[in-house]
């Protein structure tokens, strides 16, 4: 006989009061189990999400949400482990150059990502768009790779937090997505069950983010850090900029490309920025400090170990990417000086085009997305390209132009614009 029900544990925290270890282990692993109701954990996250937890509430609640399935080791290998866990952006394909550039410098990277909804991309859907990639592995392969390779970028079993799997859909349409308890928990679960040695996250903040501000977007930062820190897990965040999509590529073949770009010593100044500031982190969690990343990117090792990790997962690397049948330009209205250019906007547009899904079984197009020719900053001359628009169905252009409407600015030339940095925060 169990000692707990739902109605106890959930009127508990409508009364504004703390869950007991006990309350917090019972509910969770009744509710994976189907002993709790969908209704009755929806309503215990409505109260969650109003009360808020205290930080051992939450780190009890990641715990039994870490102990409702299996936990990956990682002792046996070579060399040590880390991992990066970015809150989702438009444009954000750090993963792809920063997961064989750690690689490169001799840390083992278990990239366990997912896949995108709504106007944030999902890094396994860009991977797809390489001929023949495939995102399942069994967990003696990714271990395989993991020691000949160094990186690994691949889904997650269904046998990490199952808990959070079922917790994160209710969620979703119970208006509870927000609670920063249940954020953070969800989030650690998953990375604290993978089992790294450390971990970096990037946490967004800005009109393309989840957060949409900097206090928030700081206070899940410290949540996640002590959850981390608390369960042995070398872990940091940095805050970043998501107001301003990165790079100039949101879709799927052609953040790819762009990734490409980076790896061989190029590409947009911000994406290279980031994915090095990035790796920094996580050398450092490992404890490897003698080498700078920066110097894998210019020396074509990074490269070296992307082709590997592609090929690895059935992959051609040197494959022609997928491209959309249709395109549409869209020009500066007026000649003068970017100011502004709204990451939520562009993320709207490429999901409009077909670059990203609605529902978790919609399929997703390849070659769709925006290209932006300019970035905050910059000049520009009436009638010159602003974007191109992609996609395989022209009658998806009039709703992504419509997004864009309002997702920029264009002021008078000479007008001061004053850049914000990449790197806002760093909470260890």
């Amino acid at each position: 006989m169990s000692t707990h029900d739902a109605v106890e544990v959930i009127t508990t925290k409508r009364d504004g009061r703390s869950l007991s270890d006990s309350q917090i282990d019972w509910v969770v692993d009744a509710y994976t189990r189907g002993d709790v109701a969908d209704e009755q954990m929806s309503s215990l996250a409505m109260a969650i999400l109003l009360n808020g937890m205290e930080q051992r509430e939450i780190a009890r609640w990641t715990a039994a949400m870490i102990a409702s399935g299996e936990r990956m080791d990682f002792s046996g290998l070579s060399r040590p482990t880390a991992d990066k866990h970015s809150t989702g952006g438009v444009g954000d394909k750090i993963t792809l150059p920063l997961a064989p550039l750690v690689a490169a410098c001799g840390v083992a990277v278990p990239q366990l990502s997912g896949r995108g909804l709504g106007h944030t991309g999902g890094t396994l859907d860009k991977l797809e768009a390489i001929p023949g990639w495939r995102a399942a592995l069994s967990n003696e392969e990714m271990m395989r790779q993991l020691e000949d390779v160094g990186a690994v970028i691949c889904a997650a079993g269904d046998g990490l937090a199952p808990a959070d799997k079922k917790l994160y859909a209710l969620r979703d349409v119970t208006g509870t997505v927000e609670a920063i308890p249940l954020i953070a928990s969800s989030i650690m679960s998953k990375k604290i069950a993978e089992g790294t040695g450390a971990l970096v996250l990037d946490v967004k903040v800005g009109t393309g983010a989840f957060m949409k501000d900097l206090d928030r977007a700081r206070e899940l930062a410290r949540t996640m850090v002590a959850l981390g820190t608390d369960a042995g897990v070398r872990t940091t965040a940095l805050l970043t900029d998501m107001s301003t999509p990165l790079g100039l590529t949101a879709g799927n073949a052609i953040e790819v490309a762009e990734s490409v770009e980076v790896l061989a010593g190029g590409g947009p100044a911000d994406v290279v920025e980031l994915t090095v500031a990035l790796a920094r982190e996580m050398l450092a969690g490992a404890g490897v400090d003698d080498v700078d990343p920066a110097d894998r990117l210019a020396d074509g090792s990074a490269m070296d170990a992307w082709k590997a990790m592609i090929r690895a997962q059935g992959g051609d690397p040197d494959a022609a990417l997928p491209e959309a049948e249709e395109s549409h330009v869209v020009a500066a209205p007026t000649t003068g000086v970017l100011t502004r250019l709204d990451a939520m906007a562009v993320g709207m547009a490429a999901w409009r085009l077909g670059a990203g899904r609605a529902r978790k079984e919609d399929p997703v197009q390849a070659g769709a997305g925006v290209v932006w020719h300019a970035r905050p900053g910059d000049e520009v001359t009436e009638g010159q390209p602003l974007f191109t628009l992609l996609t395989d169905e022209p009658a998806r252009f009039e709703r992504a132009l419509a997004s864009l409407e309002d997702g920029y600015d264009v002021e008078p030339a000479g007008t001061a614009y004053e850049p914000s940095p990449i790197v806002l925060e760093r909470i260890d």
